[in-house]
């Protein structure tokens, strides 16, 4: 039975990988920003465990961690959570851009950090869910695709820097998909959003497990899926 440590399982792309995982019985260890959203999401997953800290503020990470048992093992991190923000460079404001980079670069980096002695015992794979953004960036997305860019890198480098340790890196580019997120993102353009236009996270769930279950003779570095609608 495989351990997967998942992000951003509360909704959109990683609720669907993880209600995939739950359901074929391998064990989860749910990231939550807080107790509360910790106890949820024991309770929308039995007999998964949970991981407590904020990545709006990777400083307070470690001691976070410090505090809670870490899996012995871990198969596979999945960095699925973020946020976004969207604005012209004239109208961010450094806390808008902190709170991106945070949340889509520098806790990912941090997590990763902390979890890479599990994930080497188990020659263990990272996916980094990135973003269309992440390989090119589009007006008012100035903030969010720096974050995205920099994954990006963070990927490549670890990708060079594991091999050795037989640790896989994957970073997934989904195009729109339907999520809260995508809803966030419509609101912020004014436009309506209609989600049936859009990628299925189920979709996205698919590639991500086919990246996972791959056998061990190879490895998929990138892999960009786009609304085939």
């Amino acid at each position: 039975m495989a351990t997967h440590v998942i992000t951003g399982a509360g909704s959109g792309i990683g609720a669907a990988v993880a209600r995939r995982l739950h359901a074929r019985g391998d064990e989860l260890v749910l990231h939550a920003r807080d107790a509360g959203r910790a106890k949820e999401l024991a309770a929308e997953f039995p007999g998964s465990r949970t991981l407590v800290g904020d990545l709006s503020d990777p400083d307070k990470l470690s001691w976070a961690f410090s505090h809670q048992t870490l899996p012995d093992r871990i198969d596979s991190l999945l960095h699925i959570a973020g946020v976004v923000d969207l604005g012209p460079v004239g109208d961010l404001t450094p806390k808008s851009w902190r709170h991106q980079l945070n949340v889509n670069l520098i806790s990912p980096a941090e997590l990763t950090r902390h979890l890479l002695p599990q994930l080497r015992t188990a020659r263990g794979h990272v996916v980094f869910v990135n973003s269309g953004a992440g390989l090119r960036a589009s007006a008012e997305w100035s903030a969010y695709a720096a974050s995205k860019h920099g994954l990006k890198a963070l990927a490549d480098s670890l990708r060079a820097e594991e091999h050795g340790s037989g640790v896989r890196v994957t970073s997934v580019y989904p195009g729109r998909t339907a999520s809260p997120m995508q809803a966030k993102v419509h609101q912020q353009e004014g436009k309506e959003y209609d989600p049936s236009a859009w990628i299925d996270p189920e979709s996205v769930a698919t590639t991500i497990l086919t990246a996972i279950d791959l056998p061990r003779d190879a490895e998929i570095n990138d892999l960009t899926v786009r609304p085939g609608r």
